[in-house]
């Protein structure tokens, strides 16, 4: 019988002490120990891999780890599945939303509960609701459905939907991916609020130094599945945190920028899309990028980048208006592609950009297939040629895969988007149009993606980089824009930039 530990009133402390988990031969975790104090803010880091959501996952009871004990406010306990773990007290805000978003945030909070009654009185329900917000440090509209609300709001709306269940140990998957930088510090700075209060007790998941600098107290570093570091924030700096992170690999040498800005290389007039739905997705996009010039789109997601980028790459069919490459009329043909020496990095380049049962020689070549030297007469291919090159660019561009012969669906995201990198930044290149391109990367592929991108930039290259990493976008960009619900509302040269500026069109305002 698991007892259940009257915690629920107050902040309490969680050890993982020795975890281990293995799939198969694989060792995930390798006696992992962590320990979180009550009524601490815990930043939690490592690169993909390292074992952050596995060592996460048991915790909260969805994995069983071979080797290892928990230890809730100072009582070894087993956690057998996630019921158990929140019936103690724990609970998990995750990357991706997961409210219903055809019903209400009141309906919402209130069927999340385990003792929802037969007949529910609605009535009474909401004035239960109203007391539990009065003790909070943000609201959120209750009668709204959630599909109306602001990424922002709904961000909101998981993270007290825990509080209203009782959770008072809550662990955050990347809480801040789908907020302005307004709303991050907003949201996290509440939080922040209730943790010194002594009401509550947060592990954080994060790749954002900002974030871990402003709000955590203390930091646990994972790398490659195993304990590399820990410590207090105050005594630490983004630097040796990332240094921790990736161990002895060499980050790739950041270039300066160089050169001068060139004329108009892609051109965008009156551009509308639709999106899946048959809704208006882009509407009336008009944007010119230059050579030698890096135009960063920031937004949060679900405001039309998707749909541009399809448009600009040929997967979606634009409703109107115009698109020119080099001032030629451009309607993402192949030859036209070709001609203008386009070149794109799309967003989960796995699903966009890749044949994953194709080898990884095969995805390397896509571009070039059917020219000399890989191909006779357009169709006879030289498959020792694809080979060749392919062993050149897993070379240049650190491609870890077995052999060129594996297929890239074997390959790490990382690896996947270092290949599509070689295809892609592999010749000359005249226009670059990137779209995430470091979501969900480690620090090494990060730097030499940003690194290619500004070389690219530095060889006269027109970029269009959309990004929803604001620090991304500042760090590359010469030029911001920002897009919401479809248009480009805001623009302002990247070294003049302000953040709350740029946030604040983010939202809408």
């Amino acid at each position: 019988m698991i007892q259940v530990f009257p915690i629920n009133t107050s902040a309490f402390g969680v050890e993982a002490n020795g975890m281990t988990k293995r799939f198969g031969e694989f060792t995930a975790l390798d006696a992992v120990s962590l320990k979180v104090a009550p009524a601490t803010f815990h930043a939690l880091l490592g690169e993909n891999g390292a074992g952050k959501s596995t060592l996460v996952k048991c915790i909260m009871g969805y994995y069983q780890p071979d080797d290892g004990e928990i230890i809730l406010a100072n009582d070894k306990v087993t956690i057998g599945n996630p019921r158990v773990a929140h019936a103690f007290g724990l609970g998990m805000v995750y990357q991706h939303f997961t409210l219903v978003p055809a019903m209400t945030v009141a309906e919402n909070l209130v069927l999340a509960r385990d003792d929802v009654p037969p007949i529910v009185d609605w009535t009474k329900e909401r004035k239960r609701l109203d007391r539990f917000l009065s003790g909070m440090p943000f609201r959120v509209p209750l009668n709204a459905k959630v599909s109306a609300i602001s990424a922002g709001e709904r961000q909101k709306s998981e993270i007290l939907k825990q509080l209203y269940l009782r959770r008072r140990f809550l662990i955050l998957d990347e809480p801040t991916s789908v907020l302005t930088p307004g709303e991050a510090d907003e949201v996290l700075g509440m939080l922040r609020g209730m943790v010194e209060k002594g009401e509550l007790t947060v592990l954080m998941i994060t790749h954002k130094f900002r974030e871990v600098m402003a709000f955590a107290d203390e930091v646990t570093i994972l790398r490659r599945g195993k304990l590399a570091g820990k410590g207090h924030v105050k005594d630490l700096t983004p630097d040796s945190m990332a240094r921790t992170m990736i161990g002895a690999e060499e980050l790739t040498v950041q270039p300066g920028r160089a050169g001068e800005f060139g004329g108009p290389k892609l051109t965008i007039s009156g551009l509308n899309a639709l999106d899946d739905a048959g809704q208006p997705a882009v509407r009336g996009v008009t944007l010119s990028v230059r050579g030698g010039e890096i135009v960063g789109v920031a937004g949060v997601s679900g405001n039309g980048q998707r749909q541009l980028i399809e448009v600009l790459a040929g997967q979606r069919e634009a409703e109107s208006g115009k698109i020119l490459l080099q001032g030629e009329p451009y309607h993402a043909t192949r030859q036209e592609m070709r001609r203008a020496h386009l070149s794109v990095l799309p967003e989960e380049p796995l699903k966009n950009a890749c044949v994953a049962r194709m080898s990884v020689a095969d995805n390397l070549a896509f571009r070039e297939f059917d020219r000399a030297p890989y191909a006779t007469g357009g169709w006879w291919l030289n498959g020792a040629k694809f080979r060749d090159d392919a062993e050149r660019k897993i070379l240049r561009y650190k491609i870890r895969t077995r052999s060129s012969g594996s297929a890239i669906g074997e390959l790490s995201g990382g690896n996947v988007q270092r290949t599509v990198l070689a295809r892609e930044l592999g010749g000359d290149v005249s226009i670059l149009i990137a779209a995430n391109p470091c979501f969900g990367l480690d620090f090494a592929a990060v730097a030499q993606i940003h690194a290619e991108i500004i070389a690219a930039r530095n060889r006269g290259a027109a970029v269009l980089l959309v990004s929803e990493d604001i620090d991304e976008l500042l760090e590359l960009a010469d030029r911001v824009v920002v897009m919401f619900n479809g248009e480009l509302v805001y623009e302002t040269p990247a070294a003049e930039a302000n953040l709350t500026e740029i946030g604040r069109h983010m939202a809408g305002h």
